[in-house]
């Protein structure tokens, strides 16, 4: 909806209110007029049910408003005897028009001086849990929002199983477009697996004032531009999103409006310079490690190296022993030998599953294996004598890699030799022909609203003839610490700035193994309670909030026995 189609809307919902509370406000000793007044009759109504001014505030804040509209009702039919739960109840589900047959048709009297506290314990509950569902959904929508690491793409920057608070007021909260939406949960309800929101009516982008721009370096969560998946790893028909709704990615910037970006052997370089990351950053790329004796499992874990499959070979298995163990496996296959090749993640099969099930198993290290490590796994294997050699897997130039931006045999990209390409910046001009089209055709069509055709060497927009085009938005480049194995712009481009929805700023939970199910999660404590961003070695902080939580149960009970002695 643009900004005509929303005064519209609004105009709209002030002649219904006007129409079904009229009556009401004049009974109230106010006058009819008041409740036609945008705004102002609002103020006039929390007057009436004697509610606090400020609570206007919440029926123009979206999604907030959603829950504040039937408390709203509830609180006008109170102020007017209609106490029941059966008024309660029509109120709700006829979406505030019983508010209508009460205005016609019942000769109410105003209850000037009710109560406004709950009449039973239940009604407190529910009073309770309502306001602080408010709450919640306002802190969620515009201040700070649980989010968990749940693939490792960034890796060992961040890990899997890292549960994050990510900053929404860094970069200035993106107000709610999709109007109408369950609070606190994304695209999907869960357990039910249905559909969140509806996708009309829609608000106007607009991003509340932050106090810092996206910067180079910075870890960002953004919504996911390619995004038409209901849901993961499920194959059926895409869906188009609102792109608020959109799932949520988490991915390092690497490159802001107006650089010249290109990824030469692994390396990113921006407009000529290569990119110096933070000190915390830990990126990661595959080597193949050798070594004439066989590079060992048990060697990699004493290294601190966990990003590496395992191999086993065994003879015939029954169907029994295969189940027993296939929750383990990435894969099996038959060998020329006929023994079965068994394929796992760098934890194995563990030793009393192989007993369970009277396995016979041999772990497979050949002379070179493929393994994914930072700098400093990489020095540690150099300096070890069993290793012969480390040597960096590199994708050659020119050699168009799968599944690469912008998917064209023009630009014969992979993920290790990429670009160079421009990142456009708001109001900046390009030149615009066929080479450069597949670049940009995604932002001119779909996140810019251009249409597009192509007649021979001329392009149009919008039915006109072009050689050149203003960008209307900023874009940038994400990109995952774990170079080889992270799915970001390289694979779908750029990220254009109403994407972006915050920073991680905090690390409240930390759990290993944590895609393995609940009871073979382990605690990382020396990840627990430490700060995203910074200098150095993350600091954990969680000793220092329980020595305060104890210190607060201490002062607390000497607090109550004192009070007690009064």
């Amino acid at each position: 909806m643009d900004g005509t189609q929303w005064i519209l809307f609004i105009l709209i919902v002030q002649i219904i209110h006007f129409l079904g509370t009229w009556k009401l406000y004049v009974k109230a000793g106010r006058k009819a007029w008041e409740a036609a007044v945008p705004v102002y009759n609002a103020i006039v109504l929390m007057q009436i049910i004697r509610r606090p001014k400020w609570w206007v505030l919440l029926l123009f804040i979206p999604i907030i408003n959603l829950l504040m509209f039937p408390v709203v009702w509830i609180e006008t039919l109170r102020s007017f005897g209609k106490n029941t739960l059966l008024d309660t109840w029509l109120v709700i589900l006829t979406l505030g028009f019983y508010i209508y047959y009460v205005n016609y048709t019942q000769d109410v009297t105003y209850v000037e001086n009710r109560s406004l506290h709950p009449k039973t314990g239940l009604g407190e509950w529910v009073s309770s849990i309502v306001f602080a569902i408010v709450a919640a959904t306002l802190v969620h929508t515009y201040f700070i929002q649980p989010y968990v690491i749940p693939t490792g793409s960034l890796e060992r920057t961040l890990r899997i199983g890292d549960f994050l608070f990510v900053s929404k007021f860094h970069y200035g909260a993106r107000v709610p477009m999709t109007t109408i939406a369950a609070p606190m949960v994304h695209d999907t309800i869960p357990g039910l697996g249905i559909r969140s929101y509806l996708n009309k009516p829609q608000l106007p982008y607009f991003r509340l004032p932050g106090f810092k721009k996206v910067k180079k370096n910075d870890i960002v969560v953004f919504s996911w531009p390619a995004d038409t998946v209901r849901r993961f790893f499920k194959r059926e028909e895409g869906v188009k999103k609102p792109f608020d709704k959109k799932s949520n990615y988490v991915k390092r910037c690497v490159g802001t409006p107006g650089d010249s970006l290109a990824v030469v052997d692994g390396y990113v370089f921006v407009n000529g310079k290569q990119l110096q990351l933070s000190d915390r950053a830990k990126p990661q790329y595959d080597y193949q490690v050798y070594a004439q004796k066989g590079v060992s499992s048990r060697m990699l874990v004493e290294l601190g190296i966990t990003d590496f499959n395992r191999k086993y070979i065994s003879g015939p298995l029954s169907q029994s022993q295969y189940s027993g163990i296939s929750g383990y496996l990435l894969g099996a296959n038959q060998n020329d030998k006929g023994q079965i090749e068994l394929y796992t993640k760098n934890n194995g099969i563990p030793a009393k599953v192989i007993q369970k099930y009277g396995l016979s198993l041999k772990e497979e290290t050949g002379r070179q294996r493929l393994v994914t490590l930072t700098d400093a796994m990489v020095a540690k294997l150099k300096r070890n004598s069993a290793v012969d050699s480390v040597i960096k897997v590199i994708e050659p130039k020119g050699q168009q890699g799968f599944n690469i931006f912008p998917q064209h045999p023009d630009h014969p990209w992979n993920n290790d030799n990429f670009g160079p390409i421009y990142i456009p910046e708001a109001g900046k001009t390009v030149p615009l022909n066929l080479n450069v089209l597949p670049i940009y055709k995604k932002i001119i069509k779909d996140y810019e609203g251009n249409a597009i055709s192509v007649n021979g060497n001329q392009i149009s927009l919008n039915g006109k003839v072009v050689n050149t085009y203003t960008f209307k938005q900023d874009y940038y480049w994400m990109m995952g610490d774990n170079r080889d194995h992270s799915e970001d712009s390289r694979a779908w481009g750029y990220v254009p700035e109403n994407h972006i929805v915050g920073t991680p700023v905090f690390i409240w939970m930390s759990f290993d193994n944590f895609n393995d199910g609940v009871a073979n999660w382990k605690p990382r404590w020396d990840r627990i309670f430490t700060t995203v961003n910074g200098d150095g070695e993350p600091q954990s902080y969680f000793k220092y909030f329980l020595m305060l939580l104890a210190g607060w149960f201490v002062f607390d009970f000497f607090r109550k026995r004192k009070r007690g002695k009064k």
